[in-house]
């Protein structure tokens, strides 16, 4: 091969691969908005559901599950993309709404398959969405419903105990033992909450009771 020859071949590969980077590109930039479009619209169901507008939360989800969708779609033909993270994190996201959602309307869980994300990031999405639990036992409390509450807190310690099942390394959990220690330790603060606020309770009952008759 002449040195001419050799470099028309080496322009020819290079270009071969710059152009199958230009769609990686093009697929990563594509998914990487998909990704944020998935998480907003996530967080602003999530904080629909803690006000009590199951409608808006529901508009948001729907808007988090086209925007994961695509996301999915432009990452089908890059795997190695899929595995950075940034798809995980919008997966993880739209499982909290969607389970937080459920837990809060009594609705049916879904579960990785039903939701079409992977698992490491369904489980992850599990435990705060029961972190999240937290928020809405504090509304509970201020409400003066201990036992909505109690059911709260029940919800989110049967949680913590499935997640404790789950014992694999954390590169097929997706860091899964972190995010459960972060619910441990919420739920270990909501129990004292919620136990100091029942104590304080059946005190103020018992001292109404021996108030004399007015």
């Amino acid at each position: 091969m002449t040195h001419r020859e050799q470099e028309d071949a080496l322009n020819s590969l290079v270009g071969a691969v710059r152009a199958d980077l230009v769609a990686v590109h093009e697929a990563r930039e594509q998914a990487l908005r998909c990704c944020r479009a998935t998480i907003q619209a996530c967080s602003q169901a999530i904080r629909a559901l803690h006000r009590g507008d199951a409608d808006t939360a529901a508009e948001q989800t729907g808007k988090a599950d086209t925007a994961l969708r695509a996301a999915q779609q432009a990452l089908a033909d890059h795997p190695a993309l899929a595995a950075v993270g940034f798809l995980h994190d919008a997966e993880k996201e739209f499982a909290e709404a969607k389970l937080f959602g459920a837990f809060v309307g009594g609705g049916t869980l879904l579960g990785h398959a039903d939701l079409r994300i992977a698992p490491a990031a369904w489980l992850n999405g599990l435990a705060e969405a029961a972190s999240e639990q937290r928020r809405h036992l504090l509304d509970q409390l201020r409400a003066g419903d201990l036992d909505q509450a109690e059911a709260t807190l029940s919800t989110m310690d049967r949680v913590y105990g499935a997640l404790l099942t789950v014992d694999f390394p954390d590169a097929i959990t997706g860091g899964l033992r972190r995010t459960t220690d972060a619910l441990r330790a919420v739920l270990e603060r909501t129990r004292s909450d919620l136990t100091t606020t029942a104590l304080q309770a059946r005190l103020q009952a018992s001292i109404v009771e021996r108030l004399p008759p007015s």
